[in-house]
């Protein structure tokens, strides 16, 4: 292995010019590794083939000339391709040129389109925010418009999806896509012709002072910005206050390698292994090795998984753990440790490929058991660990023995299949009935929260805070009242045996969805959080004092936190 330094300076403000940032990256290329995401390399062709690549040759020159119907070949290969890497692992894939971009856009933290949020409500596209200076804004799109047109196409209908609309507002910088809306209160639709620009995709999508000096920062994926602003975002709530953090990783499956490590950089002193992977070839293996330069190595932490948490999101996890640096609060993450890379073909496609495994501080490799071939068992690994009641209790997850390692106090961690946490905070049932279930499902709550917010669009121009939409929201029972005579005109019988039951459960998804149409996505995730059992746990445990260290139970070295 060949031990190097690189160094990484964000450009975020003045203060991160200043500073030295970046861990210590010790081999080839891993600045711009990916997990769950890629090594961006380059095609090689090799001018010598196998036994086995000849045959294949034979094969397609045979299908060529003498099956019964003519064959595109080109069509068949592109068929064929998914498949075949499918054979190798289940995170080896095949892009097709046509699916490139849009697959990188996600990581890349922008893409070309209008600068809307919507979302699909009685087979009608409903705009949701408006990202501020965008170009809808800049037209006068409002949030609570409808489009019902876009660049000709009809959006609405019951076979509308978010791909159709995807499709329709998205495109290259500079381009002119025109939409029809319709607005409450006007007679016939609006036309707004709009500019397509870039519109930034953040990766932090919440942040708050969720307790006293305790601030919340929701990291949703690891794109090429989530450093930049995940450092803006403890600036920030430093300096209203926050001496302790929750680090939400619930639901993020990865991203760019190397924006785990920085962040976890962030709370290392200097010379703390951060990650390692190992592949065939030495040019895929490589160690990340914390600088000491991180402004919050003496914060107190605490990072949140669950079982969509996965790759990057296991590396930071992975860190914080082995270095017993925070607590992980939660449920046991997804278990992916293979690392791709992004390979470019001749025709502009590209294959990700595995070339390497990563490996947590104390040598543990997360990636859960797979045989290659796809047969499906791993995609139903998530459904399995339901079926199990892993969700819901400790006892039934299946913890490999043979696989025991040690953090750097000497606690027992397990590997074999993703991050198990130090304080186990089971799936909330509490207040779920076949009415909430169903009201869900059928998206009452989000309609009746859409015609909520419209009658209370006027009152809330201007103002984005929370507190003051609750206070002049109806009191509870008025607003359970309205939404369950609201739900039974939509066809949902009221049955208070299992609406009483559900009541606190209906009111936080009701307000959380109407913080959201009218002051942000922020306040929504304000709003879930105020009954999130993992959430609350982790605010205790950073008042109460916990830590990785004084936490040890005997039998196990994990407490289970029962609900």
């Amino acid at each position: 292995m060949k031990w190097y330094t690189y160094r990484k300076i964000p450009k975020i403000n003045n203060m991160a010019k200043k500073r030295n940032i970046g861990a210590v990256l010790v081999p080839l290329a891993l600045a711009l590794g990916v997990i769950g995401g890629m090594f961006l390399g380059k095609y090689e062709s090799h001018k010598k083939i196998s036994p086995a690549q000849y045959k294949l040759q034979t094969v397609l020159g045979l299908i060529k000339t003498q099956y019964v119907d003519e064959i595109d070949l080109d069509s068949l290969m592109e068929e064929s391709l998914p498949d075949l890497l499918a054979a190798l692992d289940p995170h080896s894939a095949y892009i097709p040129k046509s699916e490139l971009t849009a697959t990188n856009e996600e990581l890349e933290g922008a893409f070309g389109g209008v600068g809307v949020s919507f979302q699909i409500l009685s087979d009608t596209v409903k705009v949701i925010e408006v990202v501020p200076g965008g170009p809808a804004e800049m037209v006068g799109l409002l949030p609570g418009d409808m489009i019902i047109e876009a660049g000709g196409k009809n959006l609405t209908g019951a076979e509308i999806t978010n791909q159709d609309v995807f499709t329709t507002l998205r495109g290259k910088e500079g381009t002119n896509v025109s939409l029809k809306v319709k607005r409450n209160g006007t007679r016939k639709p609006i036309q707004f012709d709009i500019v397509r620009d870039r519109i930034p995709e953040y990766s932090v999508d919440s942040k708050y002072i969720i307790d006293d000096e305790i601030g919340y920062i929701r990291v949703s994926k690891f794109a090429r910005t989530t450093y930049d602003e995940f450092f803006a975002a403890l600036v920030e709530l430093q300096k209203k206050g926050a001496r302790k953090f929750i680090l939400d990783l619930r639901g993020n499956s990865g991203g760019f390698m190397d924006q785990a490590i920085y962040m976890a950089n962030e709370f290392l002193p200097e010379g703390k292994m951060i990650v390692y992977t190992k592949g065939r070839n030495p040019e895929n293996e490589s160690i990340a090795i914390s600088d000491g330069n991180g402004q919050f190595q003496n914060t107190e932490i605490t990072v949140l998984t669950n079982e969509f948490s996965a790759s990057a999101s296991e590396i930071f996890a992975g860190a914080i753990q082995d270095n017993d640096r925070g607590l992980v609060i939660g449920r046991r993450s997804f278990g992916k440790g293979l690392v791709q890379n992004q390979l470019m073909l001749p025709d502009s496609a590209a294959i990700r490929l595995t070339v390497a495994r990563y490996y947590t501080p104390s040598g543990r490799s997360i990636q859960k058991e797979y045989k290659r071939g796809k047969n499906g068992k791993y995609e139903l690994d998530i459904v399995d660990r339901y079926n199990h009641g892993e969700f819901y209790s400790l006892d039934s997850i299946k913890l490999d023995k043979s696989k025991i390692f040690h953090t750097a106090n000497g606690r027992e961690v397990y590997g074999g299949g993703g991050i198990m946490p130090d304080i186990f905070v089971p799936e909330d049932t509490l207040g779920i009935t076949s009415y909430y279930m169903e009201a869900l499902n059928r998206g009452l709550i989000q309609k009746y929260a859409s015609e909520f917010s419209q009658s209370y669009r006027k009152l809330m121009k201007g103002k984005k805070n929370l507190n003051e939409l609750l206070r002049i929201m109806p009191r509870d029972n008025t607003l359970l009242n309205n939404f369950v005579s609201f739900a039974a005109k939509e066809g949902l019988p009221a049955r208070w045996y299992y609406i009483n039951k559900s009541k606190h459960l209906l009111l936080n998804q009701l307000k959380a969805v109407i913080a959201r149409d009218l002051i942000g996505f922020n306040a929504f995730i304000e709003v879930l959080n105020q009954r999130d059992s993992t959430v609350q746990e982790a605010i205790e445990s950073l008042n109460n004092g916990k830590s990785p260290v004084n936490i040890i139970n005997e039998n196990s070295k994990v407490i289970t936190k029962r609900k």
